[in-house]
C-alpha cells in the first residue's frame, strides 16, 4: 500500500515567556496551530497564514540563519526549528497517511486572540509559561519539551 504524505506547519508562538497552545478535538491533546501546507505556498508561508487564522495573531518566524549567502537566484527561506513525521491514519495494519511537520518557532506582538470565523474559538487557547506547561497534565511531555524550548529560545 502507497502511504499519503502532506507537508505541514507548525508554529510554537511565544509572547512574554509563554506559548500558545488549544485543545484538539480529534487528537484529544494540546497543540500549537498549525496545518497543512497549501499547494502554492512556502513552508514558512503556510506557518504564518495558519497562525493568522486560527488565532488572529501576527508573528515574526525565528530562525536561525546561514552565514552563506546564495546566489541572486536563489531564495533563502527560514529554516525550522525541528522536522518530524507523524503517522495519521492506518490502513489494515500499515500507515496510510502522514505529516512532514515543519515545526517553527515565531514572536507574537499581542496575546489578544481573534481567529477567523470558523476556527477554533477564543476560549479554546491558552498561554502557557515553562511552569504551567511542565505542570499541566492536559499537556503531553513532549509539547511540554517544545514548549520549552521555544520559549527559552525566543525569551
Amino acid at each position: 500500500m502507497e502511504t499519503t504524505r502532506h507537508y505541514t506547519a507548525t508554529v510554537y508562538v511565544v509572547n512574554n515567556g509563554a506559548t500558545l497552545l488549544h485543545s484538539h478535538k480529534r487528537q484529544d491533546l494540546w497543540l500549537p496551530p498549525g496545518g497543512h501546507v497549501d499547494r502554492d505556498e512556502l513552508p514558512h508561508e503556510a506557518a504564518i497564514r495558519e497562525v493568522d487564522e486560527e488565532t488572529g495573531l501576527k508573528i515574526d518566524i525565528v530562525s536561525d540563519g546561514q552565514s552563506i549567502s546564495p546566489p541572486s537566484s536563489v531564495q533563502r527561506l527560514p529554516v525550522p526549528r525541528h522536522m518530524q513525521l507523524a503517522d495519521i491514519d492506518t490502513c489494515e495494519g500499515e500507515v496510510a497517511h502522514q505529516h512532514i511537520d515543519l515545526v517553527f518557532y515565531a514572536r507574537a506582538k499581542s496575546r489578544e486572540i481573534q481567529p477567523m470565523e470558523g476556527e477554533v474559538g477564543a476560549g479554546k487557547w491558552e498561554w502557557f509559561d515553562p511552569s504551567e506547561l511542565k505542570n499541566d497534565d492536559r499537556v503531553d511531555d513532549y509539547e511540554v519539551k517544545i514548549g520549552q524550548d521555544a520559549i527559552e529560545t525566543l525569551s
